[in-house]
């Protein structure tokens, strides 16, 4: 039977082909009636005269065949390095923040972390004369896992009534935990955790490797919450299935004991500063240690963005971008680059180093450590545009931040910064461990900087007392610090 649903015709193929005014009818009817619903839809499929032309464009270009041979046997980003833009920048900064030593965030998403911590090691180093000093990584990076998987639980607690294909219960499957992060996780966890020096908790083979512990931690925690669920439908109440997430908390709890080390209650430890002199051996516990070599009030920094595809001068919070159930969303103001600036120099000025995330792949040397909107042409390569603005590049997802490093210095000739400093975390890569980055890269590819609310005016403050607009979990900032 030939079907020809769009005219309504339903004809008998042995009829079809034995009856010349039946085929007339039917391409008299379909034939015109397919034409019509193609009318406006031109060139919509690839189709043989469009490869031709494309052929023929590829192949009529006479510089094509040497830019064919040449990237087609080499590394991309060697051929598109702008040779004329090596050497126009130097290493040194007139303005610094006293800080010493390279961390290694290794094999992790720990950035965050590692990033976090060096904004405070730097106050230690300078507070107690010492020559080197380093925190746990591991100890916070237990209780965040712990948290997140809390988190994560109560999640699904919360949604249990809402069907699987609800956005938010879909994005909850798929970001059940991660190792990523950012400042909120910062503040949340020493909050309530507290710190401990780095010879105390070392680091543990799965800490500076994390994609299997992590791996097995989601795969529990995906199978735990369909039990949840499942729970729900089956009638239990909330407390029953919180008592239930209780036993499901202490497996990952074993997880992470197991394969990072269980962390000290209390400790005792003692420092030689500079000058070889030997402190007492005092014990102490997470918190009492925290309050003793950083003792800062964590409420007192202020999250900034800088997201040109919204509104300047306004508050925004990013529902669940938090690292414990009872911590604080991403809360920022969205501010002008140049505004930012002003308050991260008064910041080095007071020699104190700031929280700082980016789109760190973009126009990155990783061999020099430079970041240069300049360091890559890969327009010239190609013969083809790439180029899109920032706010462009946030809608599209293009760009987003996504490595965390600690700025501790900036360049400044007649008052004006023409490049800066970031400690990384990447050990004795780059820089001397260092990344080194222009002012104009700065604009492009900065997205999140935390400062101290004393470096910063009374007018951006208020805007703290404003009602915060709230952004869903799935909003393109709510990308995870690695």
């Amino acid at each position: 039977m030939l079907i020809a649903k769009s005219v309504g015709i339903f004809v008998d193929e042995q009829s079809f082909k034995n009856n010349k005014m039946k085929r007339t009818l039917f391409f008299l009817l379909f034939v015109p009636m397919t034409m019509f619903i193609a009318k406006g839809q031109e060139n919509a499929s690839i189709d043989e005269a469009m490869l031709k032309n494309f052929r023929e464009t590829f192949q009529n270009d006479p510089g094509t065949e040497a830019l064919q041979n040449a990237a087609s046997a080499n590394d991309l980003r060697s051929l598109v390095l702008n040779r004329s833009n090596l050497g126009k920048t130097d290493t040194y900064f007139s303005n610094r923040v006293k800080s010493a030593g390279i961390t290694d965030q290794k094999s992790t998403g720990r950035c965050w972390l590692f990033t976090g911590l060096n904004v405070f090691r730097a106050k230690v180093i300078e507070d107690k004369n010492l020559e080197e000093f380093s925190f746990s990584q591991n100890f916070n990076f237990f209780y965040d896992q712990l948290e997140k998987s809390n988190l994560f639980l109560e999640g699904i607690i919360e949604t249990a009534d809402k069907p699987m294909d609800d956005k938010r219960v879909d994005w909850l499957f798929k970001n059940a935990i991660g190792d990523g992060g950012q400042w909120t996780g910062i503040v949340d966890i020493i909050g309530k955790y507290g710190l401990v020096p780095a010879e105390v908790f070392p680091e543990s083979h799965n800490s500076e490797n994390t994609s299997w512990m992590s791996r097995l931690i989601r795969r529990k925690l995906r199978g735990d919450g369909m039990e949840l669920r499942q729970m729900h439908a089956a009638g239990k109440s909330p407390s029953e299935l919180r008592k239930a997430k209780e036993t499901m908390l202490a497996d990952v709890y074993r997880i992470l004991a197991i394969t990072l080390g269980e962390p000290p209650t209390e400790f005792e430890w003692r420092y030689k500063d500079r000058d070889g002199n030997l402190s007492e051996l005092k014990t102490y516990t997470s918190k009492s240690f925290f309050e003793e070599f950083v003792g800062v009030d964590m409420n007192d920094y202020v999250m900034f963005m800088n997201d040109p595809s919204r509104e300047f001068g306004k508050l925004y919070e990013i529902d669940y971008d938090r690292h414990m159930m009872e911590g604080g969303n991403w809360k920022y103001i969205n501010l002008e680059s140049e505004k930012l600036k002003e308050f991260a120099i008064q910041s080095i000025l007071g020699n104190e180093a700031m929280y700082f995330s980016c789109d760190v792949g973009k126009q990155l040397d990783k061999d020099r450590g430079f970041l240069d909107v300049n360091n890559y042409n890969y327009n010239a390569l190609f013969g083809v545009d790439f180029d899109m603005d920032k706010s462009e590049r946030i809608q599209t997802f293009e760009s987003g931040s996504t490595h965390g490093m600690a700025l501790v210095a900036v360049d400044l000739i007649d008052g004006k910064p023409v490049k800066w400093l970031l400690e990384n975390s990447w050990g004795n890569t780059g820089f001397n461990g260092h990344l080194i980055m222009t002012d104009e890269w700065f604009d492009e590819y900065m997205f999140r900087l935390v400062i101290h609310k004393q470096y910063i005016d009374e007018e951006t403050l208020n805007i703290l007392e404003l009602e915060p607009v709230l952004l869903p979990p799935w909003d393109p900032m709510f990308s995870p610090d690695h």
